[in-house]
């Protein structure tokens, strides 16, 4: 008599879909699914995602209790076993920004975006993310997530690396207008030429610019003084 071995696994664990003109049933597991959705993110995905999927809330709460998936921020998840990057926090900023019918016209802006293009020494200790300045955030922001307010002009905002970005010239301004970090904002224009990311004739302006906002400060503590 030859034993026959049975595998039995969680029915709520798997989808199983019939490939056309065959017999054979090709199955697949949802997190296999949830892999596929959280590739381009660094193993990040949303709930929402999951759900326009097909994957119930249900399925995704059992799996965060085994330890297949790990829930980050409200609405976002993210999946263990994805080595993360310097770029996997920005990610998720987007992600917990978006979740919920969140804003989709967001960036991320000021110092982080600095750190992003990699053209200064900017360490900021929390993720610069600017929305629209009526947008509802539905979700409770993390406190590692700053959120600024403005309408960014179409042409203020760039894709780099897969994550929507601050222009560097805007990224210029929020910096002058918030910091005043002239110095950084000078080796910002200067890594941001080097880099082509901007060409001489921009780098030459947003230098001019620069050095506008340097004469009105000095001219306002001289009217000060």
């Amino acid at each position: 008599m030859v034993a026959r071995l049975v595998n039995i696994v969680p029915s709520w664990n798997y989808i199983d879909i019939a490939s056309s003109g065959c017999q054979n049933r090709i199955v697949h597991t949802r997190l296999d699914e949830m892999v596929a959705m959280a590739e381009e993110n660094d193993g990040l995905l949303t709930a929402r995602q999951a759900r326009e999927a097909g994957i119930a809330g249900s399925v995704l709460a059992r799996l965060v209790q085994r330890g297949r998936l790990e829930r980050t921020a409200r609405g976002v998840y993210r999946i263990p076993y994805f080595p993360s990057n310097r770029l996997s926090q920005y990610r998720e900023a987007v992600l917990w920004a978006k979740a919920g019918g969140g804003p989709r016209d967001l960036a991320l802006s000021h110092a982080t975006a600095l750190v992003v293009y990699g053209i200064s020494d900017a360490s900021p200790s929390v993720v610069h993310l600017t929305v629209p300045s009526k947008a509802r955030l539905r979700r409770v922001r993390p406190k590692w997530v700053r959120v600024h307010r403005a309408d960014l002009e179409r042409g203020e905002v760039t894709m780099h690396e897969g994550l929507p970005i601050t222009t560097v010239a805007r990224t210029v301004e929020d910096m002058l207008a918030s910091s005043g970090r002239v110095p950084l904002v000078k080796q910002a224009i200067s890594g941001a030429r080097h880099e082509g990311y901007i060409d001489r004739a921009e780098a030459q302006r947003l230098r001019r610019r620069v050095a506008r906002y340097v004469r009105t400060i000095e001219s306002g503590k001289a009217a000060s003084a």
